[in-house]
């Protein structure tokens, strides 16, 4: 998964300002300005073309808040929180974990997880780290994530084909429509957009367990970040992800986001 979700690998990231700072527009006034920080090649979650899940839940913030989206665009890769939100050129981040230390974080407005993906003419079926073929199955997973854990600590080893983690995610999802691999093991919402661009169907299937213990999470809550210390936009936020509730579950089910 690529963004700032810390443990998930690298997931994704969004973010605004000046909402109640800057008047709405009237007369010649400039309208206000809803700042988002976002990765410009980031799908399904963001894209210069403005074509991701978080671009159309910005756009439906902004126009709530009769404000024009305006975008800091900047490769998600390590520091991208302190070069963007921290310091000021944005003010929230649209899909962080929680529990994202970079960040003030909202009330979680999603939680997603680790899918098995596989050919749906294959019928494997496979839903947990427990199921025994997986000893004998080829397996994609990218380099050191939660699915390589799991599998390490069964002895799952020798069959494991590691994809680096700068690596783009369609080409493990290809990997497995191809026929290079029995299984993968990909983050929920990536894995359910490049599943649609394959030339044959798959199967996405929620891993199991959720949490492998003694701590090992496949499911994580997904928040809106803002600055430390910004309670206004934070609280402000929170009353629009209630009152969008729904539209935003809407678009989450567009782009096939499997949640639990």
């Amino acid at each position: 998964m690529r963004s700032v979700a810390g443990c998930l690998l690298p997931v994704a990231i969004a973010a605004i300002a000046c909402h109640a700072r800057v008047p709405a527009a009237t007369g010649n006034r400039q309208p206000a300005t809803f700042r988002v920080c976002s990765d410009p090649n980031n799908l399904p979650y963001s894209s210069a073309q403005l074509s991701g899940f978080e671009n159309k839940i910005a756009d439906l913030i902004a126009n709530d808040w009769h404000a024009r989206v305006q975008y800091t665009w900047l490769p998600q890769r390590r520091g991208f929180a302190r070069l963007t939100l921290k310091q000021g050129d944005c003010d929230v981040i649209l899909g962080v974990p929680a529990n994202y230390e970079q960040a003030a974080t909202t009330r979680p407005y999603y939680r997603s997880t680790y899918v098995f993906v596989s050919r749906r003419d294959r019928h494997l079926g496979v839903t947990s780290f427990d199921d025994p073929r997986l000893h004998q199955l080829k397996i994609g997973v990218q380099l050191d994530s939660p699915p390589t854990h799991a599998l390490a600590a069964r002895g799952i080893i020798d069959n494991i084909a590691g994809y680096p983690v700068s690596d783009p995610t369609r080409n493990i999802v290809a990997a497995v429509a191809n026929g290079d691999v029995d299984l993968a093991v990909v983050w929920g919402p990536q894995a359910a957009w490049y599943a649609k661009q394959q030339h044959v169907a798959l199967d996405l299937t929620p891993v199991s367990p959720q949490i492998d213990l003694p701590f090992l999470p496949f499911v994580f809550d997904i928040s809106m970040g803002v600055r430390r210390g910004d309670n206004a936009l934070k609280e402000r936020l929170e009353r629009e992800l209630d009152r969008r509730h729904e539209d935003i579950e809407k678009i989450l089910d567009q782009y096939g986001v499997p949640r639990v």
